[in-house]
């Protein structure tokens, strides 16, 4: 059963000033792509997934200058199945109290909490990531995800690590495979499979393959 209690699976992407926009729209596309294939095969059953922006401020600019509009602000959200933060530039969100306890809570509610390349340090500093949990995150900031988050043992050369409620991904296009997969967990492999084809897109199934 799903957070909202209607059977669909409510997933929130975060957004904010400098994230990643492959990082926030990979996972966009995967899910609503999903579930357009899911109802073309179940036309009468609910919705698979219910994908929304939610941002601290609805007016986002992306890195490299691309504007988004998020759906809602953190007072407004319910509460997700699926949280997705995504990464790109983190100081802004980074140095937001409210922004950090909102994913704090969130991740507490959610059945599985995901980041995509940096979001791994806001999933972090927010407590989410915890202990000697194994994550990874852009090939580039490993070694600093390592220095400032000693307890973590943070691995390279993967596409992303699953650690059941939480799931972090490398960079970028590692997202996409993220999230597909989690796809497969949530809904099985055949509706992963066709999300990918639909998408057109080389899906990498195996996690232990070096990102690029």
């Amino acid at each position: 059963m799903s957070a909202s209690g209607k059977g669909t699976l409510c997933v929130l992407i975060l957004a904010f000033d400098g994230v990643e926009a492959l990082d926030f729209a990979g996972p966009f596309e995967v899910f609503t792509t999903a579930s357009r294939m899911h109802a073309r095969r179940h036309p009468q059953a609910p919705a698979l997934f219910e994908v929304q922006s939610v941002g601290e401020a609805q007016r986002v600019q992306a890195r490299a200058g691309l504007r988004l509009l998020a759906d809602l602000d953190l007072d407004r959200a319910v509460q997700a199945d699926l949280l997705i933060v995504p990464g790109g530039v983190v100081d802004a969100p980074l140095a937001s109290p409210a922004t950090l306890a909102w994913i704090a809570a969130q991740a507490r509610g959610a059945r599985i909490t995901a980041s995509v390349c940096t979001g791994a340090f806001l999933l972090a500093s927010s407590g989410v990531l915890q202990g000697n949990e194994r994550v990874t995150t852009h090939w580039e900031d490993v070694a600093e995800l390592r220095e400032r988050f000693p307890g973590l043992e943070v691995v390279d050369d993967v596409r992303w690590v699953d650690n059941g409620c939480t799931v972090t991904s490398a960079g970028i296009s590692a997202g996409i495979d993220m999230s597909l997969h989690l796809v497969e967990r949530l809904a099985g492999r055949e509706l992963a499979l066709a999300t990918a084809r639909q998408m057109d897109f080389a899906w990498t199934p195996n996690p232990s393959a070096p990102s690029a």
